[in-house]
């Protein structure tokens, strides 16, 4: 199976070496900050958030006078990572020790999880982990009953921080703010999601500017892995059904977890349990009964191998696998997990060579989330690799290409964490009624030195500082969390079914009204206005007649890939291949190398910071002077300011001389 792109990563080992404190570089990196009172940490999956957490709740537990660390995650199987670990060992002063009692993560609570919480606050004890739900009802019992300042002195440490946005309904993100607001609790948020949209959607800016942040990117984990080489993302489009194709796919030999799509996504067949059964069946003859202990079947393939597989779709059953799953500690315990809507942020199979997901992901942050299930380093582990198989989208295949080579920068861009969404529009009323265009008379387009401005007869302009400061600020998140929103993506792939005034008129006001609860009705209309505006201007090449658009019955992938991102200032071109798959294709990509990450990381950095010709010309000599010393170019990741600001200019170089070529270049054609 050919690979949508390959990374290929040095495997110095130094993202897995520990310093005399037994940290790993990213966690010696949050530990430099393990004073901030509100720390916000960005890191990939296996780089070692969960351990990191241990080391900076500890010395608050033993340093800062915090009395109680309070870890809470999204979903119960990944509360193993915060299970008792022996740090001491390694040369850290204490050891993370969670009693029984107050692990909420485990079946089969006696009190009730959230009168466990609540003995566990009137306790003399002082770590408890649980989940995000059960955090938010102990939080809002506390606060009927003793009020905020029961969390005085405590620390808070969401894992998977991007939480507080994926459910608008959810009352995380008015527990952070509260507890914020308050200023007296100690916050640390964690998560592996590189969007701002997805990482602190939920607080004001003020709130945001509190936050002291660490980020560590995909790339600095992966190049300082000792046996992962490589990393290979590929999509592969399929007409018929998915089942038919997966047998192309899915290799028994491979460590894989399986990606199901929900019962009412395109992709599904109606009936889980049956998708399941025949996933089962093309793996091979299932021996007996499942495993008494683990729940797993034992599956004969083909080649007459037997190997282990994990049923999480099935509820029956279900409890008994996924204790079997925190017992997994060797290679052979586990070969395949089938799962719908589990086992993807924070669940930890270091074996893991392949994820395989059925339909298409309109979130960035999931795909970034399930290819994270594949890219811990483990001994025998040399290649990982994550496969979309996706129906064949109704478009061009050269609009699909497009769209492909749009999601693969997208993607790389998310390994670097970086932040790349579409280009801000300013809006403004149009004053007049004269036409300016046969085609627009209502808009008037004009460009100013902080880009174009438009003007829209009837439009609205902000009423309030509030709404200002929420355009000015926050649409690109906002935006990212409508294109999330699940009823605004069951409306792009039903086009014929919801009418696209439902979407803008109600839909859009609703994730803007949950977002932000303190508006007035007049206020949301004014944001929605710039919401919208900003989309349509952003994607004036997504214009299809109506004719067309009756015919259209699958643009999903490709409208994500259009939609959601915007990386045309990105000048790269990673198409390599299309080849047959089934009855329709793949689109494969050239091989993407450090160099290749190195180069589009310097793109994104030179089109983002502020650097005058003088400051680069200036620099230029102490940037050779550098590399002579050190045989290395100056790290835009660096602490060192610096040796970053040394990056920076380097980058800011490069991207002119680009500038300067194309130009040339377009001259010249225009004189041949």
């Amino acid at each position: 199976m050919q690979d949508f792109v390959r990374v290929n990563y040095a495997q110095s080992g130094e993202s897995q070496t520990s310093n005399e404190m037994g940290m790993r570089a990213m966690q010696a990196r949050v530990f430099q900050n393990r004073h901030s009172q509100y720390l916000l940490v960005k890191a990939p999956p296996a780089s070692g958030k969960s351990r990191a957490l241990m080391f900076i709740g500890l010395d608050k537990l033993e340093n800062q006078g915090i009395r109680k660390v309070i870890v809470a995650v999204p979903e119960r199987s990944i509360g193993s990572s915060f299970k008792n670990t022996n740090l001491t060992e390694h040369g850290f002063f204490r050891d993370w020790q969670v009693e029984d009692e107050w692990n909420l993560c485990k079946a089969g609570v006696a009190n009730g999880k959230v009168q466990s919480f609540l003995s566990f606050m009137d306790s003399d004890d002082e770590i408890l982990v649980c989940t995000h739900s059960t955090l938010r009802f102990a939080f809002d019992e506390i606060i009927a009953t003793k009020g905020i300042g029961a969390f005085d002195d405590c620390l808070l440490a969401i894992d998977e921080f991007h939480h507080v946005s994926a459910d608008a309904t959810s009352k995380l993100g008015e527990l952070v703010r509260l507890l914020i607001q308050a200023d007296n609790a100690h916050l640390v948020a964690m998560t592996g999601s590189y969007f701002r949209g997805d990482a602190t959607p939920v607080l004001r800016p003020e709130d945001e500017e509190k936050f002291n942040r660490v980020s560590y990117t995909y790339y600095e984990q992966l190049n300082g892995y000792t046996h992962l080489k490589t990393l290979g993302i590929g999509y592969h489009f399929y007409r018929g059904r998915y089942i038919d194709a997966i047998n192309e796919i899915l290799d028994p030999a491979k460590k894989t977890i399986v990606h199901i799509p929900h019962v009412g996504a395109a992709a599904a067949l109606g009936n889980k349990y049956d998708e399941t059964d025949r996933i089962i069946d093309h793996l091979g003859d299932i021996l007996g009964q499942q495993d008494p202990v683990t729940g797993f079947y034992r599956v004969q393939t083909k080649s007459g191998a037997v190997i282990k597989v994990a049923d999480l779709v099935t509820e029956d059953g279900r409890e008994k696998v996924i204790e079997g799953l925190r017992t997994i500690e060797k290679r052979e315990d586990l070969d395949v997990i089938i799962a719908l809507g589990m086992a993807k942020e924070g669940f930890d199979w270091i074996w893991c060579e392949h994820a395989l997901t059925i339909g298409y992901k309109g979130s960035l942050t999931e795909v970034i989330q399930i290819i994270g299930r594949t890219t811990r380093d483990a001994p025998g582990k040399e290649h990982a690799q994550f496969t979309n198989l996706i129906a064949e989208p109704d478009a061009t295949q050269d609009r699909v290409t497009d769209a492909v080579n749009n999601m693969l920068k997208a993607i790389a861009a998310s390994l670097l964490m970086e932040q790349v969404l579409a280009p801000n529009f300013k809006f403004k009323t149009h004053k007049g009624d004269d036409e300016i265009d046969g085609s627009r008379p209502d808009v008037d387009v004009s460009t100013t030195g902080d880009g174009p401005e438009i003007a829209i007869k009837g439009f609205k302009e902000p009423s309030s500082d509030r709404v200002k400061q929420i355009i000015e600020s926050d649409i690109a998140d906002l935006t990212a969390a409508i294109f999330q929103n699940e009823d605004v993506l069951r409306a792009a792939m039903n086009p014929d079914e919801i009418a696209p005034e439902v979407v803008n008129q109600v839909f859009i006001p609703k994730v803007i009204e949950q977002k932000y609860k303190d508006l007035t009705e007049e206020e949301i209309e004014e944001i929605r206005q710039h919401v919208v505006a900003n989309a349509v201007f952003t994607n004036t090449n997504d214009e299809i007649d109506d004719e067309e658009a009756k015919t259209k019955k699958n643009l999903g992938f490709v409208r994500i890939a259009e939609k959601f991102i915007n990386l045309d200032d990105l000048d790269i071109d990673l198409i390599d291949s299309i080849n047959p798959f089934q009855l329709a294709y793949e689109v494969m990509s050239k091989s993407v190398d450090a160099a290749v990450l190195s180069r589009i990381h310097q793109t994104i950095t030179a089109k983002k910071i502020a650097m005058s010709k003088e400051e680069a010309e200036v620099l230029y000599p102490r940037i050779k002077k550098f590399h002579a010393e050190h045989g290395r170019e100056p790290d835009l990741a660096s602490q060192n300011p610096m040796e970053k600001r040394m990056a920076e200019a380097l980058a800011w170089i490069r991207e002119a001389k680009r500038k300067k070529k194309a130009a040339e270049m377009a001259a010249g054609l225009n004189n041949a």
